[in-house]
């Protein structure tokens, strides 16, 4: 019993140990203190209670101030609470004290907070960035094809840098300033000799405005001559008034295959009303001859017309002749 009681109470003991140094972080205390930076153990345990991890903000605390800069516990405290990125905040502070760019706390943190990567901003400020843009197609005013790819080099604009338009938007003016140039050039040739015409040209239309970024140049790297666009146009013009003549003439053709139809129906037809009429001579002759309206002698002048009229159509070789010898 007597040794049970003292080994209770170390562990009472070690336990508030443990408890205190979880709060109470005394490592950071003293790197604090070590550094120059005055922080309360208070406020470290206010952080805890409000579950911001320590490292988180002391850390950077002590590098920016020994960087010279005049952060304070609050503000690092309050950004990072708002979901930032307080150690980036710190770098790019320092690395924008050092490059001597009027950059401030508030400013910075509007700018990690907007999504934005400070740090890179301000190493883009110092360190311009070049942008290579796809291959873009253009068309000159005869109908061919030009193939430009250009390099873009910008400095971020840190004043722009929350609400500012990104490298996408860079990427699509520098595009429609290519177009535009080249659609404007009267033969493609023009662009091959000058290809610094589109550079200054497109420079001219201040395409960074609205951006997070300032244009300094826009180099051509390459230009390729395509297609002949204008050339397939007209093939292609010529191809589908080719189909629509040919349609018409079917039209037509149909039309007239119809009509020939329709006139053969009408040969037939009269045809059949011809020998209709054809087979009541005979019934009229007889009928005639038995009325006594036509004698013999009118019968057989008619007969010898008739045969008479038969071999002038014969020695004529007339059509109607054969006709009527083949259907005699």
């Amino acid at each position: 019993m007597d040794l049970v009681f003292p080994i209770f109470i170390l562990i009472i003991i070690f336990a508030a140990l443990s408890l205190l140094l979880h709060f109470v972080p005394i490592g950071l205390w003293l790197s604090a203190l070590a550094a120059g930076v005055r922080i309360s153990l208070f406020t470290l345990v206010g952080m805890r209670i409000r579950r911001v991890p320590p490292q988180m903000i002391v850390l950077p605390l002590i590098k920016g101030r020994k960087a010279g800069l005049p952060v304070n516990v609050n503000q690092l405290e309050a950004h990072y609470l708002a979901g930032g990125n307080v150690d980036n905040v710190v770098d790019a502070l320092i690395a924008a004290h050092r490059a001597q760019i009027d950059l401030g706390f508030e400013q910075a943190a509007a700018i990690d907070l907007a999504g934005r990567n400070v740090l890179e901003a301000v190493q883009m400020s110092v360190n311009p960035k070049v942008i290579e843009t796809p291959i873009i197609s253009a068309v000159a005013k005869n109908g061919i094809e030009l193939k430009v790819r250009a390099r873009v080099t910008v400095r971020a604009n840190i004043d722009r840098l929350v609400g500012g338009a990104g490298e996408a938007t860079i990427i699509a003016r520098v595009g429609e300033g290519i177009v535009t140039t080249v659609g404007s050039s009267e033969h493609h040739t023009n662009v091959l000799e000058n290809p610094d015409h589109i550079s200054r040209t497109v420079l001219e239309k201040g395409l960074d405005s609205g951006t997070a970024f300032e244009i300094l140049s826009i180099d051509i790297a390459d230009v390729d001559v395509g297609r002949n666009i204008g050339a397939q146009l007209q093939t292609d013009q010529a191809e589908a008034d080719k189909q629509i003549a040919q349609a018409r003439a079917e039209e037509r053709r149909a039309m007239a295959v119809a009509k020939e139809q329709e006139m053969r129906a009408y040969t037939q037809e009269m045809q059949a009303r011809v020998v209709e009429a054809q087979a009541e001579v005979p019934r009229a002759m007889a009928e005639a001859l038995k009325s006594g309206n036509m004698g013999v002698m009118d019968y057989y002048h008619m007969q010898n017309i008739s045969a008479d009229t038969d071999m002038r159509r014969t020695i004529a070789g007339s059509p109607e002749g054969d006709a009527e010898q083949e259907r005699k």
